[in-house]
């Protein structure tokens, strides 16, 4: 659950469900904000976990590309069903995002409703 509830490891299960393999310096790019230190540590803990594969090729320079284990692309649905909901409610979640702030800054905070 830590690797598929952790943003950075959805954006890269993400990129990859729907790439070829990518060297480091490609994946940097395609995720928006992300830091290289994160970034490493972000696929350190996914290859660990079995779920992309890191492949060193004796070059020179030295070329590392990472890409989905069958068990990595196997989360593209719940990934895919993921963003999806995200891009959906976009819209409702910046105006929850806005009444917070809106009341937090007026020094109160609205009560919860009993569900």
């Amino acid at each position: 659950m830590d690797r598929v509830g952790d943003k950075w490891s959805v954006l890269v299960i993400g990129i990859l469900a729907v790439s070829e393999p990518l060297r480091f310096g490609e994946l940097h790019q395609r995720v928006p904000g992300i830091s290289q230190r994160m970034l490493t540590t972000t696929v350190r803990h996914l290859e660990r976990d079995g779920l992309l594969t890191r492949t060193a090729y004796a070059e020179f320079p030295p070329r590392i590309e990472y890409e989905l284990t069958g068990l990595g692309d196997s989360l593209r649905t719940v990934v895919t069903a993921l963003a999806q909901w995200a891009t959906d409610h976009d819209a409702e979640i910046r105006g929850a995002r806005a009444a917070f702030d809106h009341t937090a800054e007026a020094g109160s905070r609205p009560a919860r409703s009993a569900r």
